[in-house]
């Protein structure tokens, strides 16, 4: 039941950020519905898949675990690492920085640096699904992103102080998920064993 559900709340994730991807139908959509009832529907679409991915992985986790691989040790090592620069990349994408102009999509990097890191070490079903069709999609959102004539690239900001501020940022984030959230939230410890 819970990887259905995983499924069905990626399905939809998926669906719903890839209309993003189609520029002509998503104006369409927009001018038929209004900016704000658009950007509503998506922001309630993306709640709800989201909660449907966190159920059903949680459900996944606590009754139909399937292990396909056994990740050596060291991935966790590596996926660790990963992490931080996926840290940094999210401090990038608030925060405008030199970072954020050279990546120029902080946020789709993120997502790829991180579904790749725990695909590293994870080797169970629910978790292959999962990481790779995101992965897979922030692949592929990333590439038609940068063939995208409508969107303004972000520019790096005069001084290097907001670079400072999205390391400081970013690693402060990282040790949030690292000491807090991992543990407490997802239930697997990842620093400070």
């Amino acid at each position: 039941m819970g990887l259905a559900i995983l499924i069905i709340g990626l399905a939809l994730f998926i669906a719903n950020h890839m209309l993003i991807t189609f520029r002509e139908q998503r104006a369409a959509l927009m001018t038929r519905l209004g900016r704000p009832l658009y950007h509503t529907l998506f922001g309630l679409m993306s709640i709800v898949s989201v909660a449907l991915i966190v159920w059903g992985y949680a459900e996944y986790r606590a009754t139909g675990w399937v292990q396909i691989w056994l990740p050596p040790p060291y991935m966790r090592h590596v996926t660790i690492g990963l992490m931080l620069i996926a840290s940094l990349l999210i401090a990038a994408y608030v925060i405008p920085s030199h970072i954020k102009a050279r990546v120029k999509y902080p946020a789709l990097a993120a997502t790829k640096t991180w579904a790749f890191a725990h695909l590293l070490a994870n080797g169970d079903l629910g978790s292959i699904i999962m990481f790779g069709s995101l992965l897979v999609w922030s692949v592929y959102a990333f590439m038609t992103a940068k063939h995208r004539k409508d969107v303004v690239l972000p520019s790096a900001p005069v001084g290097w102080m907001n670079d400072i501020f999205v390391v400081v940022v970013g690693v402060a984030f990282f040790l949030a998920l690292g000491y807090w959230f991992h543990p407490y939230v997802i239930g697997v410890p990842v620093l400070g064993e």
